[in-house]
């Protein structure tokens, strides 16, 4: 069973870059689509971005300033962030999917705790 633990959220001004991470114990990443989502208070969980380990990505209305990578090696995946604005401010969770749809958090049984990312105006 895999254990996620996201780090690296904050308070950054708009326009600001953050970058997060997301490592995986207790087995390989190898074999799952790795996810981040995100919360923001009184709202549903979005979908942000996932990928899968042979190469395909699937991306919210933040491509092209949000990206994925996954160093599966490092049993790790990471979500850059550029360009933030006041409406990304939300707790960004990591999450692992086996099977599934890759943009619905019902396809994924691991998750992080989540990291807290506060965008100041």
């Amino acid at each position: 069973q895999v254990q996620l633990a996201e780090s690296g959220g904050g308070t950054v001004q708009t326009g600001g870059s953050l970058r997060l991470s997301c490592a995986a114990s207790g087995g390989t990443i190898s074999n799952y689509t790795m996810g981040w989502f995100r919360q923001a208070p009184g709202q549903a969980r979005e979908f942000v971005t996932s990928a899968d380990w042979i190469g395909n990505v699937w991306s919210n209305s933040a491509k092209g300033r949000f990206t994925i990578s996954r160093d599966d090696a490092k049993a790790s995946v990471y979500l850059q962030m550029n360009s933030l604005k006041p409406e990304d401010t939300a707790i960004y969770y990591c999450a692992a999917s086996e099977v599934g749809v890759p943009t619905d958090f019902r396809s994924y049984a691991y998750w992080g705790q989540g990291t807290q990312v506060t965008v100041s105006s």
